[in-house]
């Protein structure tokens, strides 16, 4: 059989990447599609008549005004900890690259909190900012650390941060440790025979050409942070007084707790629409100044 045929290609297309896209097809294309069509439908979740009702869901949707509150401080947790993560990475990623001793030790020391799950970690950050904290707050006569973070709308909201970087932070340093690692060592002992010092050659070489390791932790930071969920659940149960209440889990009471599946439907699509447009622009605006650089 001739190779520049289409059969071949089809076979070919079908023995190495079918399994992959039947998988795609299946997890995520189909119920992507046939959550838009209940978007357009009354279905409580249980029963199975889905009454057609048009654009009444987002018209739900957009007038409800608990999701917006939800939505906006998504984005202000978000902005923070995708700043922190980010800034946390780079700082790991630079010390493990500088030569240190124990430094794979390291690395995976600091890549270990990204294995474990999210629903494990809130459980287990939940008994440090209650009972860990607490009793060393009591014992030491630490005014702020006697009485749980949790407590209170901004300690909840600080507790969400720092799980986040504590989370995220590993596994962005191992991509900022690829950029650290591509940037090839005469351009540094170029600058440094120029008359450069460690620390302008890293900010003035270095840095600039690890922009697209920027975009990529960047980009992840920001949709990991838009669609927390688990941690959400087990750290704070959007408490106290659904003050962190983040948008997917408001998305997830309204389908689930409020059997409003179809205006669930249509936050979760409004939310996902929102997230790719930030994340999308924020890789469109880093690779434009990755060319012009």
């Amino acid at each position: 059989m001739k190779r520049n045929t289409m059969s071949y290609k089809i076979r070919q297309y079908l023995m190495f990447a079918g399994p992959a896209t039947i998988l795609f097809c299946g997890v995520v294309v189909i119920p992507l599609v046939y959550g838009f069509y209940l978007t357009f439908t009354s279905w409580d979740g249980i029963s199975k008549s889905k009454p057609f009702v048009g654009i009444t869901n987002y018209i739900a949707a957009f007038g409800d005004g608990a999701f917006w509150v939800a939505m906006g401080r998504t984005l202000i947790y978000s902005a923070i900890a995708v700043i922190l993560v980010n800034v946390m990475a780079f700082l790991l990623a630079y010390m493990v690259t500088r030569g240190i001793k124990g430094q794979n030790f390291f690395r995976a020391g600091f890549f270990i909190p990204n294995l474990i799950g999210g629903i494990v970690l809130g459980y287990v950050w939940k008994f440090v900012f209650n009972s860990a904290f607490v009793a060393i707050g009591e014992n030491l006569n630490i005014g702020f650390l006697k009485n749980s973070w949790l407590g209170t709308p901004s300690g909840a909201m600080a507790c969400m941060i720092i799980v986040a970087v504590w989370q995220y932070a590993g596994y962005m340093m191992l991509i900022y440790v690829a950029g650290f690692m591509s940037v090839s060592k005469s351009l540094i002992e170029a600058a440094q025979i120029d008359g450069c010092t460690q620390s302008q050659a890293t900010w003035k070489v270095i840095v600039p050409l690890m922009r697209s390791s920027f975009v990529q932790c960047i980009f992840l930071t920001i949709t990991r942070c838009f669609m927390v969920y688990d941690v959400n659940l087990t750290l704070t149960e959007g408490g106290p007084f659904n003050s962190s209440v983040m948008a997917a889990m408001h998305v997830y009471r309204t389908a689930f707790t409020e059997h409003a599946y179809g205006t669930g439907q249509a936050e979760a699509l409004i939310l996902f629409i929102v997230c790719a447009i930030v994340g999308v622009t924020q890789v469109y605006i880093g690779r434009k100044g990755e060319v012009s650089a």
